[in-house]
């Protein structure tokens, strides 16, 4: 059995349109979410798993992804610039500081 070193949760919560908060699944955040999986995928590395989630919260303002053990939050655009830091922290550990999410 692999123990998982990094597990990253992604938001893809849904609510209806006329929600003030919005929602991550209106921002792409499955086809965001399988992009990371496929980049970490990817590295080869077993100890990786990237998995959805229920609301995470601040969805007004992005994709809402959470990195542990580390704890390290981040909102993320339908960007590939976004995605690939992101995934670049959690295969190499160095935050992608443009997308941390702010309180």
């Amino acid at each position: 059995m692999v123990k998982i070193q990094k597990h990253i949760f992604v938001c893809v919560n849904e609510r209806n349109s006329d929600n003030p908060k919005g929602c991550c699944s209106s921002k792409n955040s499955l086809e965001i979410m399988t992009k990371i999986k496929r980049i970490t995928k990817k590295s080869g590395i077993g100890d990786i798993r990237v998995n959805k989630s229920g609301c995470l919260g601040n969805c007004e303002k992005g994709v809402a992804c959470v990195i542990y053990p580390e704890g390290v939050w981040y909102t993320i655009p339908d960007d590939e610039k976004a995605i690939i830091e992101v995934s670049n922290h959690i295969l190499g550990g160095e935050i992608a500081s443009d997308y941390l999410m702010l309180e």
